[in-house]
């Protein structure tokens, strides 16, 4: 029983700081700073820690996971590491793949920052990219709560 609050627990707190995050926080960045280079820089560290946070969480879950679903059915217990896997798999491919190349094109482009450089639409490109992986990342957050 207490670990299944724990999972619950690790879950509702992997989701809330996505959502937080991603849909709170960078938004209230780039609508109060007028300077949109420092709203990035500071909505870049948080996604940063939000990845490591993310890592984290689906390291728990996995543990708990592992000894804490006896009552489980195999079915569900394939469906919450599908979850899991996927949701890691986000953090992953953004925050390793397509960050990199996108932090690269703020590097380049120097002190007017990115959106102002011929990196412009390939960074744009990237960030739309980025944008849907973390909106499946935060769909699939939902399903993982409701599955616990």
């Amino acid at each position: 029983m207490m670990l299944a609050k724990v999972r619950l627990l690790v879950a509702v707190v992997w989701a809330g700081s996505l959502w937080t995050v991603g849909y709170l926080v960078a938004p209230t960045l780039f609508a109060t700073l007028s300077d949109r280079v420092l709203a990035g820089t500071i909505a870049g560290s948080m996604f940063h820690m939000e990845a490591l946070l993310s890592l984290g969480c689906a390291a728990a879950l996995l543990l708990l996971l592992r000894v804490g679903t006896d009552g489980w059915t195999a079915q569900r217990r394939r469906t919450v590491l599908a979850l899991i896997a996927a949701m890691a798999l986000c953090t992953v491919v953004s925050h390793f793949g397509l960050q990199p190349m996108m932090a690269e094109l703020k590097a380049a482009a120097g002190p007017d920052g990115v959106m102002a450089s011929a990196g412009k639409e390939r960074f744009g490109m990237l960030h739309g990219i980025s944008s849907m992986i973390y909106l499946v990342q935060s769909v699939l957050a939902g399903w993982l709560i409701l599955k616990q």
